[in-house]
C-alpha cells in the first residue's frame, strides 16, 4: 500500500554563538535546563567549546519550532524538542509531550534536521514530513 507523503513545513534558523555562550555564562544551569534536555545537555558539555553545540542545537529547535507554524511557545516548548545523533553523527529530532502530541495531530511521520556552526554562528534547517498535505485542517 502506497502513503503519500507530504512536506508540512520547513524552517531555517540562524543563531550568534556569542548570545549562547553569554546566556550560558550568565545564567549557567538555569538557561540549559530551561532550554534543553538532559542528554543534550551532557552532549555539549563534553565538546571542547560547548556554546558552538548549544548554539546549533538552539537553532535547530527554533527551526522545528517555525516548521510546524507555531514558534515557540505555548503549543511547543524548549524542552518539548530534542535534538540527539544517531551513531552516524547525523543529527535527529525527538519530540516529547507537547510536542509528540502536536505531530501526532497533525500527521508527521519524520522531520529531517540538519546542523552546521562555526566560531560566530549556529545555524539549522527542519523540514517536517507527514501523512496529510494540510495538517492545520
Amino acid at each position: 500500500m502506497n502513503v503519500e507523503l507530504y512536506i508540512l513545513g520547513t524552517g531555517v534558523d540562524i543563531v550568534e554563538t556569542g548570545r549562547i555562550h553569554d546566556s550560558l555564562t550568565r545564567f549557567g544551569d538555569r538557561f540549559r535546563n530551561r532550554c534543553f534536555r538532559p542528554g543534550e545537555i551532557a552532549y555539549c558539555q563534553s565538546m571542547k567549546y560547548p556554546a558552538l553545540h548549544f548554539a546549533a542545537r538552539f537553532a535547530a529547535k527554533e527551526a522545528i519550532a517555525k516548521a510546524f507554524g507555531t514558534g515557540l511557545g505555548q503549543l511547543l516548548g524548549w524542552r518539548d524538542l530534542e535534538i540527539d545523533r544517531h551513531a552516524s553523527g547525523e543529527p535527529y529530532a525527538v519530540l516529547h509531550d507537547k510536542g509528540a502530541a502536536l505531530a501526532q495531530a497533525r500527521g508527521v511521520t519524520q522531520i529531517f534536521v540538519s546542523l552546521s556552526h562555526c566560531q560566530d554562528y549556529g545555524v539549522a534547517q527542519a523540514v517536517i514530513v507527514g501523512r496529510s498535505p494540510r495538517p492545520h485542517e
